[in-house]
């Protein structure tokens, strides 16, 4: 019997939301004043599952993990840096990356393949990695199961706000809590992004079920999102599951509870992508785009994908121009199968292109959905019942300036 019960609360916390988990954030001195160290630590072995960047330059931290997670899918802890990628920083960029390792395995009795690291920042500079081992021994000693707060400030680059969330659900009649962290702000590509992501459970789940509850989890979420079509070389996503909650541990995706694990989980990674977005350099808009009527749910995706990377759709957005040419040439570039003539495009309600390419609607009906600071952007093909939802923001002038100026 399936004893799961489809109701999910929000809680606060962020990743010490979920029982056995403590994290700080911390200075160290990577950046001149701002908290720019993170350290997460589960008194348990956690399942532990990561996706990590396509882009073909990686950074070392990645290359690192990469190997880290060959050895064991369980983990113990996880540290961050932010002000500095180490990434294209060759042999000696490796070297410090394994550096981290061993100084965070050292401070917290550990061995090296319970650890992973992540890097965020400048890239092609090398690290201070003296500072950082000092900040590690420090953070070790600030560790608290209500340091979460304080982990998400510090793995900030450009965003404006730490980003958190976490919910509970219930799994074999306990509470079983998901919460996580992210950063992001530019550098977004719905490919993953210039962001990373770090989420931890006390639900107890085998490695290789995780592993897969989160490629669909990142699928829908993470994958979904876009700020400037950008995809960076330290992109990063992993979950940590220490099964604290005492639920049943989940072995397979037939077993009770899984469903709701999982949505659970989706749900946090959601959430969490909807706020780089809402983040996003420069913006002053969040968009929600959706194309439904299409042959396939994979379709609506390249088509919502289409719509959310298209520069020229987001600057109409910035410029409160209600010019649904834009969103039809995009849909069109999306490779999907659909006739033009049967499309119907939507701001809000606002019906701005009918089928058959009839064009009716009040210019100031349009002007005042777009005229508010999140806009829903809706498509329908006509061509049969897939659906997918993508989130991106406007592209301003203060986006140019943010990178113009990011070295600085």
């Amino acid at each position: 019997m399936d004893t799961r019960v489809m109701t999910r609360q929000e809680v606060e916390g962020g990743v010490t939301a979920a029982r056995g988990f403590a994290a700080t954030g911390i200075h160290c001195g990577v950046k001149k004043a701002k908290a720019d160290l993170a350290l997460v630590v589960s008194e348990l072995p956690a399942s532990t599952a990561a996706l990590f960047t396509v882009n073909r330059v990686p950074a070392a931290p990645v290359l690192v993990d990469r190997a880290l997670m060959a050895r064991s899918p369980y983990k113990r802890a996880l540290l961050v840096n932010s002000g500095n990628a180490n990434a294209c920083t060759g042999e000696r960029g490796m070297q410090d990356a394994w550096a981290m390792v061993r100084a965070t395995a050292d401070a917290l009795g550990l061995d090296v393949a319970d650890v992973l690291i992540s890097s965020t920042g400048v890239i092609g500079q090398f690290l201070p990695i003296e500072k950082i081992e000092r900040g590690i021994r420090a953070a070790a000693d600030a560790l608290s199961s209500e340091g979460s707060a304080d982990a998400a400030e510090a793995i900030r680059t450009t965003d404006t706000f730490a980003k958190q969330y976490a919910l509970t659900c219930e799994i074999d009649g306990k509470t079983v809590t998901v919460g996580g962290m992210s950063k992001g702000s530019g550098m977004i590509a719905p490919n993953m992004a210039t962001m990373l992501a770090f989420i931890t459970t006390d639900a107890a789940v085998e490695p290789a079920l995780l592993q897969s509850a989160l490629v669909r989890a990142n699928e829908r979420s993470f994958h979904r999102i876009s700020v400037d079509g950008d995809t960076s070389t330290n992109d990063m996503v992993a979950v940590f599951a220490n099964g604290a909650s005492g639920a049943r541990r989940l072995t397979s995706s037939d077993d009770p509870g899984y469903e709701e694990f999982e949505e659970a989980l989706e749900h946090v990674c959601v959430e969490l992508a909807r706020m780089i977005v809402r983040d996003g350099e420069g913006a002053t808009k969040f968009i929600e785009i959706t194309v439904a009527g299409a042959a396939s749910e994979e379709e609506a995706a390249r088509g919502a994908r289409a719509v959310a990377n298209s520069n020229l759709v987001k600057t109409a957005i910035h410029g409160e121009d209600a010019n649904w040419g834009r969103i039809l040439a995009a849909l069109g570039n999306a490779d999907i199968a659909f006739d033009p003539a049967r499309v119907e495009i939507r701001l809000g309600e606002v019906v701005i292109l009918k089928r058959n390419f009839v064009i009716d609607f009040s210019e100031e009906e349009a002007a005042a959905v777009l005229a508010l600071p999140e806009i829903s952007i809706s498509a329908d093909l006509g061509e049969g019942t897939g659906e997918a939802t993508f989130w991106t923001c406007d592209l301003s002038a203060r986006y140019v300036e943010i990178n113009a100026n990011y070295r600085t």
